[in-house]
C-alpha cells in the first residue's frame, strides 16, 4: 500500500481500533485460478502474535478452504470511514483556485499466513463471540442458545474455521493532513453539512494540531 508519511498510521491501538469498529474484511488470497477475494466479518484477538490474529468462518464449500490448508499468504482489507472532498470547502480555493477534488479514508490491510480450523468447540466460541460482539449494543440482544441445538449442530458442519495471525499490519489515514490548516477546517465544516460526512470530519479534526 502506498504510504505518504503524513498518512502513514502505525499506532497499533489504532488499528485495532479500526478493525473492531469495521469488522467485515475483504480477505484476499493468491491460489492457482487466480486472486480469491471474500467479504468475512472477522474478529481480532489482540494477545495472539505480534500484531494479533483474526478469527472467521466461512462455508464449507469455499475455494479459499483448499489454499488455508496450503497456509498460503493473504491480506485482509478493513475500510474504516470514507468521504469524497469538495475543493470547494478550501479556503486556497478563494485565495488561487488551485485545488482540485480528492477522496478520504482510513484503511487497515493485515498479512499473514492462513490456518484452516475445523474443531467444533471453537466453531462455536467465534460464532458466539462475533454474536456478541454485533448484538452487544441491542436491546434484545440474541445469543446462538436462542436457537435449537439440533439446528446449531447442523449449522455448524457447514462451516470452517480459518485463522490468521498478523505478520504486517499497515494503516493508512488519508485525511486532509496535507492541506494548510484553513483548508482543513474548511473541510470539516463542509463535511458537517454532508448526510454522512461526520465520521469523517472526526477523522479529520482528531489530526488537526491542538493551539496549546
Amino acid at each position: 500500500m502506498y504510504q505518504p508519511p503524513l498518512h502513514r498510521e502505525d499506532r497499533i491501538e489504532e488499528l485495532h481500533a479500526l478493525v473492531r469498529t469495521f469488522p467485515l474484511a475483504t480477505l484476499v488470497a493468491l491460489g492457482p485460478g487466480g486472486f480469491e477475494a471474500n467479504h468475512i466479518p472477522m474478529l481480532l484477538d489482540p494477545s495472539r502474535g505480534p500484531h494479533g490474529t483474526l478469527l472467521a468462518h466461512v462455508a464449507r464449500g469455499n475455494p479459499l478452504l483448499g489454499l488455508a490448508r496450503e497456509g498460503v499468504a493473504a491480506l485482509a482489507i478493513f475500510q474504516g470511514a470514507e468521504h469524497y472532498i469538495s475543493p470547494s470547502w478550501y479556503e486556497t480555493k478563494r485565495q488561487t483556485g488551485k485545488v482540485v477534488p480528492t477522496w478520504n479514508y482510513a484503511v487497515v490491510h493485515a498479512h499473514g499466513p492462513l490456518r484452516l480450523i475445523e474443531d467444533e468447540a471453537w466453531l462455536r466460541a467465534q460464532i458466539a463471540a462475533l454474536t456478541g460482539k454485533l448484538e452487544g449494543p441491542r436491546q434484545a440482544p440474541w445469543q446462538v442458545e436462542d436457537a435449537p441445538e439440533d439446528f446449531v449442530r447442523a449449522q455448524l458442519k457447514g462451516i470452517v474455521g480459518l485463522e490468521l495471525e498478523i505478520a504486517r499490519l499497515e494503516g493508512k489515514w488519508k485525511v486532509s493532513q496535507n492541506r494548510p490548516l484553513a483548508d482543513r477546517q474548511g473541510v470539516v465544516a463542509g463535511l458537517a453539512l454532508e448526510e454522512q460526512g461526520s465520521a469523517m470530519a472526526a477523522l479529520v479534526s482528531s489530526r488537526i494540531p491542538s493551539e496549546d
